[in-house]
C-alpha cells in the first residue's frame, strides 16, 4: 500500500514561491500519472497538476504559466514548483495518483500553502 507524504508548504506574500514535495513510500513507477490537488474549506478537493512518467503535463488554466509539475521516480518523489503565487492559491495541497479514484493510495495530510500579504 502506497502512502504519500506532503511538505513545502508555508506562508508567503502574493508574488513568492514555494516547492512542495511529496514523497511516496513506495515506487511511483507504476503510477503513471501523478497529481497535485488542493483543498479550501467548505470546498471539495480539486486538481491542479498531473504528470506522467514520460513527462506530459496537464495544469487547471488558474495556474499555467505559474507552476510547474515534476516528479523522480528514482526518490519516488513528485513537486510542485509554485512561483507567481496569489491569494487564491491558499489552500491545503495534497499529492495522489491522477485521477486519484483510479488508484488505492491514501491521501496524506497534505501541506499547507498560504499567501497573504
Amino acid at each position: 500500500q502506497v502512502q504519500v507524504m506532503e511538505s513545502g508548504g508555508g506562508l508567503v506574500q502574493p508574488g513568492g514561491s514555494l516547492r512542495l514535495s511529496c514523497v511516496a513510500s513506495g515506487s511511483i513507477d507504476s503510477i503513471n500519472a501523478m497529481g497535485w490537488y488542493r483543498q479550501v474549506p467548505g470546498k471539495e478537493r480539486g486538481f491542479v497538476a498531473s504528470i506522467t512518467n514520460n513527462g506530459g503535463t496537464h495544469y487547471i488554466d488558474a495556474v499555467k504559466g505559474r507552476f510547474t509539475i515534476s516528479r523522480d521516480n528514482a526518490k519516488n518523489t513528485v513537486y510542485l514548483q509554485m512561483n507567481s503565487l496569489k491569494p487564491e492559491d491558499t489552500a491545503v495541497y495534497y499529492c495522489n495518483g491522477a485521477p486519484a479514484a483510479y488508484y488505492s493510495i491514501s491521501w496524506g495530510q497534505g501541506t499547507q500553502v498560504t499567501v497573504s500579504a
